[in-house]
């Protein structure tokens, strides 16, 4: 018989239309060998039957618990992912938790996966979030979803609740999850992704395509970057960086030309002028670092 532990973690699942993924990420999760205290899945106006899946997982799992949200008319992408989120904090019944996640419902990970995640936060007291790294399957291949090391998968986002209360939770913007991990290093904490084999997140849909289209979703990650307050340069060169990733060439421009259109607009940013010297300063210095490193090979 499968030895579960339980740990003091709430998990919250903002979803939406998601019936068709959303047994994945349930079955992911009931087969852990950690489980959460707590998991909110928030259903966030769904017209399809992802409620009735998600209640019967429930009947049989007391630690899996469904929540409505009326439905808006529409998927508001980012912040309407955070103010679902927001929402199942206030739905939390377990109130001495000490870790909080955010989960899509369009995951799957191993049985391992949380286990991974509380060594790490047991090997590192300042850490304040971590995730594994993120794949997608394409054509029978594993397809790696790039993110830096010290960034966190933004699909399952696991935070110590001190860390998470202190940077003030998220934002209700598209870029929330990049604000946060930056906020939480600015104020002296350690954020990870790393890889692992019994650690992996499988994306079953491809990132930033979830409204309407993804060259769409490229043009609003470019917006989204200059909300956060991407220096110029390291925007252009996060363009370049995903020109790799599908769609080809065309994605990575399409993240360029949302950020200059914002700026020549005059778009808002992120009020928060620390935040910004911060963001920029770390930004400049991993320009400097890779341009040092080209040099010296």
């Amino acid at each position: 018989m499968q030895n579960i532990t339980t740990v003091p973690l709430v998990i919250i699942a903002p979803v939406r239309d998601e019936a068709d993924l959303i047994r994945l990420t349930l079955d992911s999760m009931v087969a852990q060998t950690v489980r959460p205290v707590e998991w909110i899945i928030v259903d966030d106006g769904s017209r399809d039957n992802t409620a009735e899946i998600v209640n019967e997982y429930a009947q049989k799992y007391p630690f899996i618990r469904l929540v409505q949200r009326p439905d808006r008319g529409f998927r508001k992408v980012g912040g309407g992912v955070v103010a679902a989120f927001k929402f199942g904090i206030t739905q939390i019944l377990h109130q001495d938790y000490q870790y909080i996640a955010k989960l899509d419902g369009d995951m799957s990970f191993g049985p391992r996966y949380l286990e991974k995640m509380f060594a790490e936060f047991e090997r590192d007291p300042k850490l304040a979030a971590v995730s594994g790294k993120v794949f997608r399957t394409e054509q029978n291949q594993r397809i790696e979803e790039i993110i830096i090391d010290e960034h966190v998968a933004g699909q399952f986002k696991l935070y110590r609740r001190n860390a998470f209360e202190e940077i003030g939770g998220f934002v209700e913007e598209v870029l929330w999850d990049g604000i946060d991990v930056h906020t939480a290093r600015m104020k002296g904490w350690n954020t990870k992704s790393f890889y692992d084999e019994d650690a992996i997140l499988m994306h079953h849909r491809l990132m930033g395509s979830s409204d309407k289209n993804v060259y769409r979703g490229r043009l609003r990650w470019g917006r989204g970057i200059w909300f956060m307050g991407y220096h110029p340069l390291y925007a252009v060169a996060s363009g370049v960086f995903r020109m790799r990733e599908k769609p080809f060439v065309i994605g990575g421009l399409l993240i360029i030309a949302g950020y200059l259109g914002a700026a020549l607009r005059g778009a808002p940013r992120y009020e928060n002028p620390e935040f910004r010297r911060h963001l920029h300063q770390w930004q400049l210095a991993q320009i400097k670092n890779l341009l040092f490193k080209s040099k010296t090979k």
